[in-house]
Parts: C-alpha cells; sequence; structure tokens
C-alpha cells in the first residue's frame, strides 16, 4: 500500500525512457559484436546497459545525484569484473579484450541514460560503434606495415659457443665488444652444453643495428676457441 501512495506517473515515464533508451543503445553496441560472432554479443550489452541505468535511476530516486554517484562506483567496478568474464587465454594468446572493453562501454552508455542525459548516452553510443567500426582498418593496416629490426621492441640475445677452459677469457671479448658497440649485456648466462660451454648474454637496448650484431657474431666466431657464434631476437614480454 505505501508504495501506492507513492506513485508519481511522471518518475514512472522518466525511468521508462532511460530504461528504453539504455536498452535501445545497448543493442546497436550489441548488435555489432553480434555480427562479428563475439563472446559477448547483442543481448549482453542490451542488458549491461539495461542493468546500469535502472541501478543509476534507481540511486538517484532514493538520494538524488548522491546516490547516483556512490551507484556509478559499484556498477563501474561491478561491470570490470563481468568484463573479465569473457577475455580467453589459449597459450599465449589473449582474447576478448576489445569485447570487455565494449561491454564496459554498454555499461556507461546505459549510466548515461539512467543518469537522465539520453544526449550524451547517443553519443556515448555513436563513439563505442565508430571505434568498433571506423578504426577496424587503421587496425588492420598498422598490422600488415613492416617493422624493421631497429625500429621493433625486441629482446636480443647473442649466443657463444666455447671450450671449458677459454669461457672466461671469451666472456671477457664478448663484455668488451658489446661494450665498443654501446650495447651493454642485462646478463650473461653460462649453459652447459656436449662440446663446451654456451655464452648467452641479453641484451639491454630494446632495439639494435643488424649490421652491428652480426659484426660482433663474426669477431666472436673468429676466435680459434669459439667454434659457433650468433644472435637472435624475440618479441619482448
Amino acid at each position: 500500500m505505501a508504495g501506492l501512495t507513492r506513485f508519481n506517473p511522471d518518475e514512472l515515464l522518466n525511468t521508462f525512457i532511460s530504461l528504453f533508451v539504455a536498452l535501445l543503445l545497448g543493442t546497436l553496441i550489441g548488435a555489432e559484436r553480434q555480427y562479428r560472432q563475439r563472446n559477448a554479443g547483442l543481448r549482453t550489452n542490451a542488458l549491461v546497459a539495461l542493468g546500469a541505468s535502472a541501478f543509476v535511476d534507481l540511486g538517484m530516486r532514493l538520494m538524488g545525484n548522491q546516490g547516483a554517484t556512490q551507484v556509478l562506483a559499484y556498477v563501474a567496478s561491478g561491470v570490470g569484473f563481468l568484463g573479465a568474464g569473457v577475455i580467453l587465454k589459449e597459450g599465449m594468446n589473449i582474447r576478448g579484450l576489445n569485447t570487455a572493453a565494449t561491454v564496459w562501454c554498454s555499461a556507461v552508455t546505459g549510466a548515461f541514460a539512467g543518469a537522465d542525459h539520453p544526449a550524451e548516452a547517443v553519443l556515448m553510443c555513436g563513439f563505442v560503434l565508430a571505434g568498433n567500426t571506423f578504426l577496424r582498418p587503421l587496425v588492420n593496416l598498422i598490422d600488415r606495415a613492416p617493422i624493421s629490426e631497429s625500429q621493433g621492441e625486441s629482446t636480443f640475445e647473442l649466443r657463444a659457443t666455447a671450450s671449458e677452459y677459454a669461457r672466461d677469457d671469451v666472456r671477457d671479448a664478448l663484455e668488451e665488444l658489446l661494450e665498443t658497440a654501446k650495447y651493454p649485456a642485462r646478463e650473461i648466462r653460462l649453459i652447459e652444453r656436449e662440446d663446451g660451454v654456451e655464452l648467452l648474454a641479453t641484451l639491454v637496448a630494446n632495439s639494435v643495428e643488424a649490421r652491428e650484431l652480426d659484426a660482433i657474431a663474426e669477431a666472436l666466431a673468429s676466435r680459434s676457441d669459439v667454434s659457433h657464434a650468433s644472435w637472435s631476437s624475440r618479441a619482448a614480454d
């Protein structure tokens, strides 16, 4: 009965508009994800936007702007945990980060609607769709662009195989060559091999000139106490 006495048709209409806008915009965002066959598709994004709108609207009706502000903090953190559920790790590959970010943005869109800012909610929805649609060609262009050794961030390693009795001399020679080329080693490890000892030097530099590493490897390989010398690179962790 108390609910009937507090019934306010104007507030009900305001809530209806907020929820409708949130559901509509969340559906638009989710439709793009559904089209691309992502884990969090149309219904997920629509419900996230609707739920965020409902929480913010309820907070405003109970405690005004202060209530909406408090609810927003919980919505932001709660949707963050929800987004983590769509992130998948397959070996060294991680999938779903963009979809998780989209779910988070759907919540912001719904929060705008729940806070009685429908124009801002529409603007947010437009930016989310633009980010997921119009930035894709740019991402593909960057991914296909060739990159040289000197431009990429990689971990570079120098290897030299020497006899057991000459390992200290070879290590000193390796350190001297690297210092001369201004490529200090982060560490130099000794790995026992059947044919001797392998010295593995990991460089501090993020980028190098390939010809300079070639020269260092050739200088080491020319030594009589070194049976093999080479260098390699791998993507930085």
